[in-house]
């Protein structure tokens, strides 16, 4: 097939990348929201990133067979359909006002984008050069980074509505038997945006439905690994992307999930503010994503990796110990260097491992489950400390993690079977 012949698939599946961006990015806006609108502490909003990231390690390994079964195609038929019917949960979840609902809802998009991410990365890696495969991933993760940043900027317009009252204010309204209404107003302003993400998701389907997808076969497709193993787990390289992706997405998810909080904290910043500085942020993260895709043309992956790790071990730091804007500009800088980091850890994993690839794959996904571990941790050291500073502390770990596995960890060596 000729690589003309590539363009359209690597487009239709690229715009995926997108998608489940997108609906992770929506959380950092969802948590300071759905915190005032069902009224929780920081520790139980931070669930609000639990079941998307539980649904990626329970969903991903089923997702890896479902692709060794039925190909590559109608997995992301599958995982766009389960995607499309939780965001179109949460309306009822609105009008219930119910915290387990979202949470339901929540669970059943993330399946789906589980699905998605199971596909899409390696088939991205797949589609061309084996030479040019972190290069290339880099590019389509660009457009995860145009998801992410496009998420926030919705997110602050349309579901923060903008009004923080006071304790004492909420203590009067809710004796005045005010509280309820203006909680479930609060509750409904969920609704248009993923009604809209509903049907945005059901025009992609149809695109894939009417569209052929090549269906690429790795080398090697005939060796083991067409089922369930832990032996994909004897490559050392494997082991030590699953925890790169782990501490990655945990260090992504937790610097994002709590900088609206993280903001008013450390300098006061209203919450629709705040949320346009994330934007601002994640604007820095799409650009970070096409100028290292570009880097990567004269710099190896690795190293590259590994000084962008250096630069966010000292900005977290700065923003632990730091006051007022500059804290928070330390940490609005960190999504830029976040921005290769997925992509070239995985790309780094999978690396010449042939049919095992779909199985490495499933792997690497299901550690997105560290983007669930970290909000928790971060919670549950807000809520013990009173501060919200202390607890960034976590994500600076995950970037120290990284660190190693672009200087050590992604070295392949030799295997005897």
């Amino acid at each position: 097939m000729s690589k003309n012949k590539y363009l359209l698939p690597f487009a239709l599946v690229t715009s995926l990348f997108f998608l489940w961006a997108f609906l992770h990015n929506l959380n950092p806006i969802l948590i300071p929201h759905l915190k005032k609108a069902c009224e929780l502490n920081d520790t139980q909003s931070s669930f609000v990133d639990f079941p998307i990231y539980l649904a990626y390690c329970l969903i991903a390994i089923p997702a890896g067979l479902f692709m060794h079964k039925y190909g590559y195609k109608k997995g992301i038929i599958f995982g766009l359909m389960l995607y499309a019917l939780g965001a179109l949960l949460f309306i009822p979840a609105a009008s219930e006002r119910s915290f387990p609902f979202f949470v339901f809802a929540l669970f059943v998009s993330g399946s789906g984008a589980a699905f998605l991410e199971t596909v899409g990365n390696p088939y991205i890696a797949n589609l061309g050069e084996p030479g040019k495969s972190e290069q290339r991933l880099n590019l389509a993760q660009s457009f995860n980074g145009l998801g992410a940043m496009v998420a926030p900027l919705i997110g602050a317009k349309f579901i923060l509505s903008g009004i923080e009252h006071t304790p004492a204010e909420i203590a009067t309204m809710r004796a005045n038997g005010q509280l309820a209404a203006y909680l479930q107003s609060e509750a409904n302003t969920v609704k248009p945006p993923y009604l809209v993400i509903a049907s945005v998701v059901v025009v992609v389907i149809i695109c894939f439905v009417f569209t052929k997808l090549p269906e690429i076969k790795e080398p090697d497709a005939n060796a083991h690994g067409t089922e369930f193993s832990f032996k994909v787990f004897r490559f050392p390289h494997v082991k030590w992307a699953v925890f790169g992706e782990f501490f990655y997405v945990g260090s992504q998810v937790g610097l994002g999930s709590f900088f609206i909080r993280y903001s008013r904290f450390v300098a006061d910043i209203p919450e629709r503010e705040a949320g346009q500085k994330w934007f601002i942020a994640m604007a820095g993260f799409m650009v970070g994503r096409f100028l290292g895709t570009f880097i990567m043309g004269y710099v190896k992956p690795a190293r590259l990796l590994s000084l962008y790790a250096v630069i966010n071990v000292v900005l977290v730091a700065v923003g632990i110990l730091a006051k007022g804007h500059i804290a928070v500009y330390a940490i609005m800088a960190t999504p830029f260097f976040m921005s290769i980091m997925f992509p070239t850890i995985f790309a780094l994993g999978i690396k010449d491992l042939g049919e095992e690839t779909k199985l490495a794959a499933s792997f690497l996904v299901m550690a997105i489950i560290g983007g669930a571990v970290a909000p928790l941790i971060m919670g549950a050291i807000s809520d013990a400390t009173g501060s919200i500073q202390i607890a960034y502390i976590v994500p600076l770990i995950c970037f120290a993690y990284i660190l190693f596995f672009g200087i050590k960890g992604h070295k392949q060596k030799p295997i005897t079977t």
